[in-house]
């Protein structure tokens, strides 16, 4: 069962966010962290089957005042029928690219087919 939980933390400095992240993320069956909150105080924590008691035990010891606010199943996106899938380029067989001289470049897009530009100067540059 994946669940979101969002706790508050006691987090003054940068260091002291970054330690409950750390602490967070060493948790079994933790997914993504996230800091969120008016004031940067606050855990957002996605995971499979996350112990939240222990957690929170975690981040209390190292930490300081910790307050669970929510915990709430989270249920994975289906796609919707409607929505248009992008389109697929087709596998086109391999076409060697030409060699560049200087005055040449060349540049390929999956979307189109490849461009070799040449750029002619005035002066010859065979020596």
């Amino acid at each position: 069962m994946k669940q979101r939980m969002v706790i508050r933390v006691s987090m003054p400095c940068d260091k002291c966010r970054s330690k409950a992240m750390e602490l967070a993320a060493k948790t079994t069956g933790v997914i993504s962290i996230k800091i969120a909150g008016d004031y940067t105080n606050q855990l957002e924590v996605v995971g499979d089957g996350i112990d939240v008691v222990c957690l929170v035990n975690r981040l209390h010891k190292k930490l300081g005042r910790v307050v669970i606010l929510e915990v709430e199943e989270v249920k994975d996106k289906k796609p919707d029928p409607d929505e248009k899938k992008p389109e697929k380029c087709e596998k086109k067989s391999h076409v060697p690219v030409p060699q560049c001289y200087p005055g040449c470049y060349h540049y390929h897009c999956p979307s189109r087919p490849q461009v070799v530009v040449y750029e002619e100067s005035g002066a010859c540059s065979i020596m």
